[in-house]
């Protein structure tokens, strides 16, 4: 019996190659790089919804194209939280899922990982106080986020106008956090505790008189 990925088209490496992200994504257990995981996908879900994957993509070259769509769409996300979200929404779904339905999975598999989801993490970052820097953030990804975005332009301007930068921003620092890079950023240094220490008028006096001594030098 043929294995599953071989009943189906695969994506060739040159057209996939195109709509891949600037970003170096995550990899996949086994070396699986985006191209590798969407035809994996495919396999996956033909398997688990046989009857209704067929009635799907049962056109000829239709597979092809739906391949290459969830490609683009899924790029932002690693190959590791693309088969982790497909394999959870395969488990809890009786229905052949939708795009949007796999996306908002990856979306919550990022939490797995510490990472909140996009749009909770611009919430965060709208609703954090100043200094930002001293928020106890849920990821330096988030502060990193709105810091790119601009933090003048998240208190002023709608979601539908900052958001899609926001989440550009955020995925691709998501991306290089599970890369294995540690985000950091710096918090500037409290002041000395002495810098807002009132003095009394006794000593007061005595720095006046030095300053004084010190002038007529």
């Amino acid at each position: 019996m043929k294995k599953a990925d071989s009943l189906i088209p695969s994506i060739t490496r040159q057209t996939a190659g195109e709509s891949r992200p600037a970003h170096k994504a995550a990899a996949a257990p086994a070396g699986h790089d985006h191209v590798d995981v969407i035809n994996q996908v495919f396999a996956e879900l033909e398997l688990a919804y046989h009857n209704q994957y067929h009635k799907a993509y049962g056109q000829e070259g239709s597979v092809g194209v739906a391949k290459r769509y969830w490609l683009e769409c899924l790029s932002p996300f690693s190959p590791e939280i693309i088969l982790t979200a497909v394999r959870q929404v395969v488990k809890t779904r009786e229905f052949l899922p939708s795009i949007a339905s796999v996306v908002q999975a990856c979306e919550e598999a990022l939490t797995h990982y510490g990472l909140p989801s996009s749009h909770d993490a611009y919430v965060e970052a709208c609703n954090a106080p100043n200094p930002k820097a001293e928020f106890p953030w849920t990821h330096p990804a988030v502060y990193l986020a709105g810091k790119q975005t601009g933090w003048f332009d998240l208190a002023n301007k709608t979601e539908n106008q900052v958001f899609p930068y926001f989440e550009q921003h955020y995925r691709a620092l998501c991306q290089r956090a599970l890369n294995g890079e540690e985000l950091t950023f710096e918090i500037p240094q409290a002041l000395a505790s002495d810098a807002s220490k009132v003095l009394s008028s006794e000593e007061n006096k005595k720095r006046m008189a030095a300053l004084r001594k010190t002038l007529e030098k």
